[in-house]
């Protein structure tokens, strides 16, 4: 199953031509709902991202798809699923997992989304798993609707615009075209950048904190 997973997003290229092929711009549904389920269910955190909306670009520059259609409907599909998976967590995520999560630990959850939900929510758009469970425990946590949604709204339209345009941009030079599989694990590899950063600066400051 992990091997067939990662078969189709490494040669998503092959897979997408062939399916715009045999269905045309049915294909454009098909992108909207991997990327709606990709953002808007915690269970499905291993459909492809990234890569699939920088490989929906290159495609584009052939003239295969309209990379102002992929944009929209993307961006759209992109911001819908952070907010079915906010109220998702909102609604349910409490009593679901009120077994397993001790009060203090949801307490400090709330806590976290009030003070530093926005950049959260922003930022967590360019962090495969990460990207999944965010809005998901942004619900959970309480964090206000209106600046969640906002938030959403700027986070998903960067994300997809700076994927798919870069695609679409680059995905006719020949280095980039004819390398697809490489770039495509080098965007993946490159998108887990940020979260280690981040870990690193927390152990830094845990190992900084005086002790008490």
């Amino acid at each position: 199953m992990l091997e067939t997973i990662i078969g189709f997003i490494l040669h998503l290229d092959l897979y997408l031509a062939t399916l715009i092929q045999s269905y045309g711009n049915l294909v454009y549904l098909l992108l909207f709902f991997i990327v709606f389920m990709e953002t808007g269910f915690v269970l499905t955190p291993f459909l492809p991202g990234d890569s699939l909306l920088f490989i929906a670009g290159t495609f584009a520059a052939t003239k295969a798809l309209n990379v102002y259609v992929l944009f929209l409907l993307l961006s759209l599909a992109a911001i819908l699923g952070d907010t079915v998976n906010y109220w998702v967590g909102r609604y349910f995520g409490e009593k679901v997992f009120i077994r397993f999560i001790k009060p203090e630990r949801l307490e400090k959850t709330k806590l976290f989304f009030h003070h530093h939900g926005k950049k959260t929510i922003v930022l967590a758009r360019f962090i495969p798993i990460i990207r999944t469970f965010a809005p998901f425990v942004a619900g959970i946590g309480k964090m206000n609707y209106l600046p969640f949604l906002s938030y959403n709204v700027l986070g998903g339209i960067t994300w997809v615009a700076l994927f798919v345009f870069s695609g679409f941009y680059f995905g006719n030079i020949p280095l980039v075209k004819n390398n697809l599989t490489i770039i495509v694990l080098i965007i993946i590899l490159a998108s887990f950048i940020p979260a280690i950063v981040e870990y690193m600066k927390h152990q830094r400051k845990n190992v900084e904190k005086p002790e008490e």
